[in-house]
């Protein structure tokens, strides 16, 4: 059985793989700034998309995204809005992506929300 951190690895990796055969460009992983993190940071097509990965086991506590909290949803805007002024970008399209993962018999089941928030 996977600890928490490897199973969030795991799903982040699934994330990247189905983000990529749609195109998308990785820019960065696990970009971290102060207590915060994104996950993934794509450029699609010339719009940079934030990325939030979550992944289950089970449904024991609901489906994977319903994990993304209006806090959590705060959280990643201001590392978001860091990012864009550590990184000095301007003017640039963006958009925040949600990657909902639940593993069913070994496999990933995948919840795509685009523009989730």
């Amino acid at each position: 059985m996977q600890n928490t951190h490897s199973k969030g690895e795991s799903g982040e990796r699934v994330a990247e793989k189905f983000l990529t055969e749609k195109g998308f460009r990785l820019i960065e992983r696990n970009y971290r700034y102060e207590r915060g993190e994104i996950d993934l940071i794509f450029d699609d097509h010339g719009i940079l998309v934030f990325v939030e990965v979550k992944t289950r086991r089970s449904e024991t506590y609901g489906e994977p995204e319903d994990a993304i909290t209006p806090r959590k949803r705060r959280q990643i805007r201001k590392v978001a809005e860091a990012y864009l002024w550590v990184k000095n970008i301007k003017d640039t399209e963006c958009r925040f992506d949600v990657v909902a993962i639940k593993w069913e018999s070994g496999k990933a089941k995948i919840n795509y929300i685009p523009n989730a928030f």
